[in-house]
């Protein structure tokens, strides 16, 4: 008919009206957060554009929506840059994260189909995996591969957990947090350049078996239990989140000295 006609018309017009947006939106977001754009990293609208090659206006958009995602601050007369916050947010975020986090997991332990439990259960099994792999490799290039993929795992771990808890709000929120929490820590603690080959495969066992914890106690429909494995995982990876950015954030905030202000006519 002509009045489905007139619907599918505007629907699609809507859909293809400006894809630039979501060209930008990616581009941004991507570098984001691979750590080419680190925390405080600014973002200029002209060099964006001509960098993504689309108009100042797509560019202005997807950094709004950005800006909406925890991922970009917007400042009056400033422009944009990559967020960060001082250690007193940081910490004010991640106790959100703990408690969202840990109270899904109670609800996924209350919730769970036995579907959701297998997709949480292949998650952690892939984990096992690739962990075995990390700490049976030598080569640190491939120990840094392997982590990578271990890494988008453990993302499936957690949300596999979040869409087992049945509450699509809280599940938005949480990714937020994840996200913000990756830009401004950086990537995972578990192979860093720091640790030696020793200790960071002490740290990988650590890591599984809070993993296997959180799983048992949803396997079992235990939410108690389930909210407090949760919590002590949560707990582990602000201490380590908060002990990499704590050295940066007091480098920025340092005042300059007498000295050194006087050295600098």
């Amino acid at each position: 008919s002509v009045l489905r006609f007139f619907h599918a018309s505007v629907f699609w017009a809507g859909v293809m009206k400006n894809p630039k947006p979501d060209l930008a939106y990616e581009y941004i977001r991507k570098r984001i957060l691979s750590g080419e754009y680190p925390a405080g990293h600014p973002l200029l609208t002209e060099q964006l554009s001509e960098a993504i090659g689309v108009s100042r206006t797509p560019v202005g958009e997807a950094l709004i929506k950005l800006q909406a995602d925890g991922l970009v601050t917007i400042k009056p007369r400033l422009g944009a840059s990559v967020r960060s916050l001082d250690l007193n947010e940081f910490c004010e975020l991640c106790d959100m994260r703990l408690a969202l986090e840990s109270h899904a997991a109670g609800r996924a332990a209350a919730h769970r189909t036995e579907a959701e439990l297998n997709e949480i259960q292949q998650a952690l099994e892939s984990m096992r995996g690739m962990s075995e792999e990390v700490m049976a490799n030598e080569d640190v290039a491939t120990r840094a591969e392997i982590q990578q993929r271990l890494n988008l795992e453990d993302i499936r771990f957690h949300i596999a957990i979040m869409s087992a808890a049945k509450n699509e709000i809280m599940k938005k929120e949480i990714l937020r947090l994840h996200l913000i929490n990756r830009v401004l820590a950086g990537p995972s603690m578990m192979n860093l350049p720091h640790l030696s080959k020793a200790e960071s495969d002490a740290n990988q066992r650590l890591v599984m078996a809070s993993h296997q914890q959180i799983f048992d106690a949803i396997l079992q429909r235990d939410s108690q239990a389930a909210r407090a494995a949760m919590e002590k995982h949560i707990e582990d990876i602000v201490k380590k989140s908060v002990a990499r950015i704590r050295p940066k954030v007091e480098a920025a905030s340092r005042q300059l000295s007498p000295e050194e202000l006087a050295y600098l006519g």
